[in-house]
């Protein structure tokens, strides 16, 4: 989902989807209101009693309209006694979506109808009696109606009928009943019937295949891993499939327009196999149970759909290039930080998206070279620039996001990736992957906030990490230096004044490396910096040619640094 140049409060969602695919908290406080939690300041709602295990989306397609027929059974567990009510996102009719939406025709649990509201885009079902601590019990839905969004219907580019999901951030209510919030994983199954001409393909494994008679097929996929509900998909068309490869004993798959068939087979088999294996030897296991890459007719870059990635249906080219493929390599990147372990809050998305654009850039370290891999974060270097400029109070770190447009900016991605490659220059490498194999060993297949990630790396570094996440995630802006350098010959030392001139004032406190080039030597030496105007003195027996501030590129900053004389002495 990404998008370049954008503007803060004026991103479109469609533009929002481009983003994510091309750039590469604080928990709320909850008050509790009858059995539904509501956090004053979060627009939001969470079911803090509440935890969804299982939906089954039986569900029946037609060509001869776009109306759907949903019957969904949902499995869920109340985590205190006293739950009478639960509350699902679910979109309405309405006259502002040209009379699309959803239309609830009854609820019923052990075959006894339920009462409920639908109103505001909400559904409310009322249990027949309050439910103990820990109890389980399962629900069925039955609704129909045409999705406004969250489920794309219409013609590909070669004018065939197709069906794909656009579920992020929160448009799966348009069509799904769940809660539609990142913070509440649950297994998923689909279950659809449709005009036997399609394939379609959704999360997880492929357990029922059946011709139902001449005209209509039933196909079953069941995700045995829990997920959030934005990363649920569906796709159903006229495909070509194959079979490409298998990691640890789990499938490879490409699925592509039938017509696209070589080119796409040709594109998408590689790198999937190599990007696997990189994350699953240096972060930790791979959750799920196949990888599908998925040629779609519902997104502009890519979406990581937890098992089965869709991307544009522009993305088959037949030559394998490099952007394209760096957008494959960031998709399964996001199956481990944004799937496998995902934001608890909206305002903790790069955690997703910064974790994933980092990640393609170590891929590409590891496979393609320090030189790209420099490249790179040059690259995202001006793009945090830029957005700076029109946007200078910005910060990653959302404060109860009110406005899923604004959910995603560059400073989500190329910043927060920025910040994951000082972190890691601050640790050393080896100190940051034992980090990040800790994180995720701890928080797979659940939810994670920033300070969750932070004491886990403090716990890692047995360093007190909190100046740093305040000053690079919660303020915004980046390191901005001048000053001059002179050599002492008395004493044989360089003198650096260094002084921090960033808009806004504030110190950031930060290791950073001094490139001496003298006659004889070359040396890098770490200094902290800790003022706004700092004087650094470093022993040296000669006069250096050249000083250079950050050689190696592990600090986000510009600096304007000169030599003004020969020597004071």
């Amino acid at each position: 989902m990404k998008k370049n140049n954008l503007t803060l409060n004026k991103i479109k969602i469609s533009e929002i989807f481009e983003m994510r695919f091309f750039c590469f908290i604080a928990l709320i406080t909850l008050s509790i209101a009858s059995n539904t939690v509501y956090a004053s300041t979060d627009p939001y709602p969470k079911n803090p009693k509440i935890d969804m295990l299982n939906y089954i989306f039986d569900i029946t397609l037609s060509d001869a309209s776009d109306e759907i027929n949903f019957l969904v059974t949902i499995d869920f567990r109340a985590l205190d006694a006293g739950v009478e009510k639960i509350r699902l996102d679910l979109v309405n009719v309405s006259e502002k979506l040209e009379n699309k939406g959803m239309t609830v025709k009854d609820v019923k649990s052990e075959n006894e109808s339920l009462k409920f509201l639908h109103e505001k885009d909400e559904l409310w079902i009322y249990l027949n009696e309050p439910l103990l601590k820990n109890e389980r019990k399962k629900f069925t839905i039955s609704y129909s109606g045409i999705p406004s969004e969250g489920l794309h219907i219409g013609e590909n580019k070669y004018g065939e009928r197709t069906f794909f999901s656009d579920n992020w951030p929160n448009r799966g209510r348009h069509w799904l009943a769940t809660v539609d919030h990142p913070y509440d994983k649950a297994k998923c199954e689909f279950v659809v019937t449709a005009p036997n001409h399609y394939q379609v393909v959704s999360n997880g494994l492929k357990i029922e295949e059946t011709n139902l008679d001449k005209n209509q097929k039933r196909t079953h996929w069941k995700q045995s891993v829990p997920i959030a509900s934005w990363l649920y998909v569906l796709g159903v068309a006229e495909f070509a499939v194959q079979y490409v490869d298998e990691f640890e004993g789990k499938s490879i798959q490409t699925w592509v327009f039938k017509q696209d068939r070589e080119a796409g087979f040709y594109d998408f088999a590689v790198p999937t196999k190599k990007a696997l294996e990189f994350y699953s030897d240096y972060v930790g296991p791979f959750s799920y149970e196949k990888l599908a890459n998925i040629q779609s007719n519902s997104v502009s870059g890519g979406m990581e759909a937890a098992s089965a990635i869709l991307y544009s249906a522009n993305s088959v080219k037949g030559d394998r290039n490099t952007r394209w493929r760096n957008v494959v390599i960031h998709e399964i990147a996001h199956q481990w930080f944004g799937n496998a372990v995902t934001e608890y809050d909206w305002d903790d998305i790069w955690l997703s998206e910064g974790f994933a654009t980092y990640f393609t850039l170590l891929f590409i370290e590891h496979y393609y070279g320090k030189e790209t891999f420099t490249e790179g974060l040059i690259s995202s270097k001006k793009r945090v620039e830029s957005f700076h400029e029109k946007n200078p109070d910005y910060i990653i770190i959302h404060d109860n996001l009110k406005n899923m447009k604004d959910v995603t900016s560059s400073q989500t991605y190329q910043k927060g990736s920025w910040v994951l490659h000082m972190l890691r220059g601050v640790l050393g490498t080896e100190i940051f992957w034992k980090g990040i194999r800790s994180y995720y060993s701890k928080f797979k297949d659940l939810n994670a906030t920033t300070e969750d990630f932070r004491q886990v790396m403090e716990e890692v570094s047995g360093l007190n990490l909190n100046p740093f996440f305040q000053q690079w995630l919660y303020k915004p802006g980046t390191l901005e230096l001048d000053g001059q350098w002179f050599y002492d010959k008395q004493n044989k030392e360089l003198v650096l004044e260094i002084n921090q001139i960033q808009k806004g004032g504030g110190l950031i406190q930060m290791p950073i490396e001094i490139g001496i080039d003298s006659p004889n030597q070359t040396k890098i030496v770490k200094i902290q910096l800790k003022d706004k105007q700092g004087i650094y003195k470093i022993k040296i027996d000669q006069k250096p040619l050249k000083i250079i501030l950050d050689p190696n590129l592990w600090v986000l900053m510009n600096s304007n640094f000169e030599l003004p004389y020969q020597s004071k002495k």
